[in-house]
């Protein structure tokens, strides 16, 4: 019997995502040809969730760029077309409509396409502050998608031309308190990072610009410029919460020797 040809695959790089995971894997099981996990160590049912879906799953390490474990699950699918996730996005069904139409429509070049998100933070789907529309890219041909690894918050890079979905994906990124400060602990400390391998000086300069006036601009382009404020107290809080993410890793890169 011929196999049948694998058209779409989607691709995950996950870690202790038991309470996202099947969510985000019931939203794709039938559209996806075949589902690549990638699992960084978890010791919850992640993998356990994973696998009732059938996906392949390749157990791994959990480095600090998780990147790197974004890019072993691309280069493991087979299809034509790959669909990258993260385990906390869960694809409407009118984006499935739009993702189907797209890759079976043999007259576009695009090699990859970006898909907005809707950004939910604390009960409330963010309209504006730069969390709408959130473009990221995600819909990939294989052989012509890479991440470089090099930062956290790096677009895949694409070897040809990119194109635009319309339909959002929904981003259920900040459900409480604790989602939204246990990975800024993460970010905060990559930054720190960062700022060592980088040689940044210790002085009062350096303190002036990330303590003081990284802050003061990145509340400005949230809550001002990319207008946060029509999301109200919900843009408010992010915009703030945002604008520590300097302050923050500054400190914790002044208390390494």
């Amino acid at each position: 019997m011929e196999k049948k040809k694998i058209i779409l695959s989607v691709a995950l790089a996950v870690r202790n995502e038991e309470s996202n995971l099947e969510l985000c894997l019931s939203s794709i099981k039938d559209i996806a040809d075949e589902i690549v996990v990638v699992d960084g160590d978890s010791n919850d049912k992640t993998v356990e969730i994973a696998e009732s879906f059938h996906s392949i799953v390749i157990k791994t390490d959990n480095p600090p760029i998780f990147h790197i474990n974004k890019q072993k699950a691309l280069d493991a699918c087979r299809g034509v077309w790959i669909l990258q996730l993260d385990a906390d996005e869960v694809v409407t069904e009118e984006l499935k409509e739009e993702i189907r139409l797209t890759i079976n429509d043999g007259r576009l070049t695009n090699k990859g396409y970006y898909i907005p998100r809707r950004n939910y933070f604390w009960g409330h789907f963010m309209k504006k502050g730069g969390q709408y529309p959130d473009y990221v890219i995600r819909l990939v041909k294989r052989g012509y998608a890479r991440f470089p690894c090099k930062s956290v918050h790096e677009q895949i890079q694409i070897d040809g031309e990119v194109g635009y979905i319309k339909e959002p994906m929904l981003h259920y990124s900040y459900r409480t308190f604790d989602d939204y400060w246990k990975k800024a602990a993460t970010y905060t400390e990559l930054t720190a990072k960062e700022f060592k391998e980088n040689g940044l000086k210790k002085n009062l300069g350096t303190w002036v610009h990330y303590v003081i006036l990284e802050p003061m601009k990145t509340f400005f382009l949230l809550f001002i410029r990319h207008k946060g404020f029509l999301d109200g107290i919900y843009g408010f809080i992010f915009a703030y919460f945002s604008a520590l993410h300097y302050p923050i890793a500054y400190r914790k890169y002044m208390k390494t020797v």
